[in-house]
C-alpha cells in the first residue's frame, strides 16, 4: 500500500507538470486553433537561462522569478516577429514556422551549452518528508505545490481581472473583441508571453528530475499533448486535469503493468485512443456545423 500511494503522489508531482505545458498549449491553441511544437523546447530553452543565472551565483529564487519574467519577454517577442506575420498564412505553412522554432531552440540550446547532461538544482530539501507513516520527496511535494499556485494565479488573472478577461475575449472571438475596442494583436501576444512563462516553470521544475539537456522536453511534450487532448484541447481546466490523470496513470501502468520501458509508448497510445473515441475530449465541447 505504502509503495502504491508512493507512486500516485509521484504521479500528480509529474502530472502538475503535464498539465502545465498542456495549459500553454491550450491557451496557444485558443488563440491560433494551431498547436506549438515548440512549446517543450521554449521550456527547455528558458531553463538553460535559469541554470546560467544560478551558476553565476544568484540566488535560486531570484533566478526563477526573473526567468519567468524573460521567458515571458521572449514569447511576447516570437508572436510579434515571428508568428504574426504568418498568421493569415495557410495552416501548413505556420506548422512548419512552429517546427522550425523547436529545431532552431534546440540547436540554440546545444550549440551554446553543448549536449552535455548538467546538474539542474532544487530549491527544496534533499531529505524526503515524513508524512503520517509514508515518506515523499521534497522536490515532488514542492513541484506540486508550485504548480498548484501557479494554476490558481491564472485562474484568478483571467477570471477577475480587466487585462484577463480581455485576453479570453480576443481568444475566443477576436471579431466581436475589435469591435469594442480590444486590441486583440496584443492579447494574442501576451497569450504566448504568459504560455512561454508558465512552460519555463515547469522546466524548472522538472530540471532537477530529469536532468538539463537540449532534449529534455521531448518526452514532456508528448505526455503534455496526451493530457490536452484527454481533458479537452480547448478546455482549459481540463488540460490541467487531463495533465494529473495521464500523471498518474503513466505512473501506476509503468510500475504495475508495462514497465518504465513502455511508459512513453502509453502518451502515444492514449493520444490515438482519445482521437478515436472522442476526439473533443473529457471536457471539450463538440462543435456541430450545419451543412
Amino acid at each position: 500500500m505504502d509503495a502504491f500511494l508512493n507512486q500516485v503522489f509521484a504521479g500528480l508531482a509529474t502530472g502538475g507538470i503535464y498539465a502545465s505545458v498542456a495549459l500553454a498549449l491550450v491557451m496557444i491553441y485558443q488563440a491560433t486553433h494551431l498547436v506549438n511544437f515548440a512549446q517543450g523546447e521554449l521550456a527547455m530553452f528558458s531553463t538553460y537561462i535559469a541554470w546560467t543565472l544560478i551558476d553565476a551565483g544568484m540566488p535560486y529564487w531570484a533566478a526563477f522569478f526573473l526567468t519567468v519574467v524573460i521567458a515571458f519577454v521572449l514569447g511576447v517577442l516570437i508572436e510579434r516577429i515571428i508568428v504574426r506575420p504568418v498568421e493569415r498564412a495557410p495552416v501548413l505553412s505556420v506548422v512548419v514556422v512552429f517546427i522550425g522554432l523547436l529545431v532552431i531552440f534546440n540547436s540554440l540550446a546545444g550549440w551554446i551549452y553543448s549536449y552535455t547532461i548538467k546538474v539542474f538544482p532544487s530549491p527544496f530539501p534533499k531529505e524526503p518528508v515524513h508524512i503520517g507513516s509514508h515518506f515523499f520527496s521534497a522536490h515532488q511535494i514542492g513541484a506540486v505545490g508550485v504548480t498548484l499556485v501557479v494554476l490558481g494565479l491564472l485562474y484568478a488573472f483571467f477570471r477577475y481581472t480587466p487585462l484577463g478577461l480581455a485576453m479570453r475575449a480576443a481568444a475566443q472571438n477576436p471579431d466581436s473583441s475589435r469591435l469594442v475596442g480590444i486590441r486583440v494583436g496584443w492579447m494574442l501576444a501576451l497569450g504566448w508571453g504568459l504560455a512561454s512563462a508558465i512552460g519555463a516553470v515547469a522546466g524548472m521544475m522538472v530540471a532537477p528530475v530529469v536532468y538539463l539537456d537540449p532534449n529534455m522536453m521531448a518526452g514532456i511534450l508528448l505526455y503534455a499533448f496526451a493530457a490536452a487532448l484527454v481533458g479537452g484541447v480547448d478546455s482549459p481546466g481540463g488540460a490541467v486535469l487531463g495533465g494529473f490523470l495521464v500523471g498518474v496513470l503513466e505512473n501506476l501502468l509503468g510500475a504495475y503493468v508495462i514497465g518504465n520501458e513502455l511508459k512513453l509508448a502509453f502518451a502515444l497510445v492514449l493520444i490515438v485512443g482519445v482521437l478515436v473515441v472522442r476526439p473533443s475530449g473529457l471536457f471539450g465541447k463538440v462543435h456541430v456545423t450545419r451543412v
